[in-house]
């Protein structure tokens, strides 16, 4: 995210701020942007129709048509993630059952 500090400029009897250009196209903030007040501050959004977002397909055909480097991930590969049993995309890990709770028998003499 990249800051910038704007000045709060008066407009008539009113207050407003000058957004760069350059932040107005990259967000595609044409006549109207849509403000909302969040505790965090102000988010303003283009008004009208959101852009189209990808399906799961759609961003793997995307993905795999960019000459992209993976390397920085090949550390995960050690996470043993492939050594889960999956079932209905839930991931089942194989673990010994806690004796949390449970007494030891005692050998009587």
């Amino acid at each position: 995210m990249i800051k910038t500090l704007v000045q709060i400029a008066r407009i008539g009897n009113s207050k407003g701020i000058r957004i760069p250009s350059g932040i107005l196209k990259r967000y595609r903030f044409h006549d109207a942007v849509i403000m909302e007040e969040k505790i965090e501050g102000i988010l303003l959004r283009p008004a009208g129709p959101t852009a189209h977002k990808l399906s799961w397909p759609e961003t793997a055909r995307q993905m795999a048509t960019e000459a992209e480097s993976w390397k920085e991930w090949d550390s995960t590969l050690s996470d043993g993630l492939d050594t889960l049993t999956w079932t209905d995309g839930v991931a089942m890990a194989k673990e010994k059952r806690s004796r949390y709770g449970k007494t030891k028998p005692t050998k009587r003499s």
